[in-house]
């Protein structure tokens, strides 16, 4: 019988075919291996994965369902060559994934963070130009965080006024059409760019000082400082950052304010969200319209389009 370890690299190996991707779940799930092992055991067990999942005491129940989760898929695989194997139920760390509700910015919100941004620290005179046009680029189009770091100089197509977006979340391609002011925008941090680094060892669009990509924890981080020079976070004691709007949510505020926007211009929403759920890259067009139900305007809005004595019909 295949050693665990050496099935865990059959497992990730055949997921990784799938275009799954498996980093964080795959170190977890080596770190449950060890833990198995260390217990003296050589198959997995409910118990084993229960106290696995649950071992950060600290941790919100979401974690400990989450780590429980990525146990459960890789025993169900390993359960077909090895019999004793036990497959943990969802039921033994129950938990229901609640949306949190996002934060759609002002724009003066939006104003504030990018000067802030435009005043970090800089020894090259590139940090801070970098920073502000990430940002800047999240809140023009709803971007995940990954797909603007994930960017290349390649995938930024300036006459076509075209982003190509690759590696993203589920594994599909997909073209981004942008504003002539993001343009001109990426454009003039794309020469800057190039005085600082002429020749990057990265084809990374977005560098960090020293020329590398920039990293997803880097970017968070450096949001989390502006935020609360900003003023969108309490100040904190010591060198913490405090709780408050996320980087995500300028994906949100993307979305929010032109779903806002055609329903107050008399679109025909119902027909035109499969459009900017496909600009956004979401798998289902559900995942679109959560932001209607989200958001206390956007429900005004469809409530007063369906009390419209002739409200407007599809095709």
């Amino acid at each position: 019988m295949t050693p665990l370890p050496t099935a865990l690299d059959e497992y990730l190996a055949l997921r990784r075919t799938f275009s799954v991707a498996l980093r964080t779940p795959g170190g977890l799930l080596r770190r449950f291996v060890g833990f198995v092992e260390a217990a003296g055991s050589d198959v997995i067990t409910r118990d084993l994965a229960v106290r696995w999942a649950m071992a950060p005491a600290t941790a919100q129940p979401a974690t400990w369902a989450w780590r429980l989760g990525i146990v459960r898929r890789f025993a169900a695989w390993r359960q077909a060559e090895d019999p004793r194997t036990e497959v943990p139920l969802a039921s033994l760390l129950p938990h229901r994934y609640q949306r949190r509700r996002p934060h759609v910015y002002r724009d003066d919100e939006i104003t504030r963070l990018l000067a802030a941004a435009r005043r970090l620290p800089s020894p090259r005179g590139l940090r801070a130009l970098t920073y502000t046009t990430l940002f800047g680029l999240l809140a023009a189009t709803g971007l995940r965080i990954s797909e603007a770091l994930d960017l290349d100089r390649a995938d930024v197509r300036f006459d076509d006024a075209l982003l190509t977006i690759r590696r993203t979340k589920f594994g599909k391609s997909r073209l981004v059409p942008i504003h002539a002011s993001t343009v001109d925008a990426l454009h003039a941090y794309d020469a800057a760019r190039r005085r600082v680094h002429a020749h990057p060892a990265t084809p990374a669009f977005f560098l960090a000082e020293r020329g590398r990509r920039l990293t997803g924890d880097s970017a968070r981080y450096t949001f989390a400082l502006v935020s609360r020079q900003a003023g969108l976070r309490p100040p904190t004691p010591g060198h913490r950052h405090g709780r408050g709007p996320r980087l995500h949510d300028l994906r949100h505020r993307f979305a929010a304010t032109t779903l806002l926007h055609w329903y107050r211009a008399g679109r025909a929403v119902e027909r035109d969200l499969p459009l900017l759920s496909t600009y956004l890259g979401h798998v289902h067009v559900q995942d679109t319209y959560w932001y209607v139900e989200a958001l206390p305007d956007m429900l005004a809005s469809v409530a007063a389009r369906l009390a419209s004595p002739c409200p407007e019909r599809l095709p």
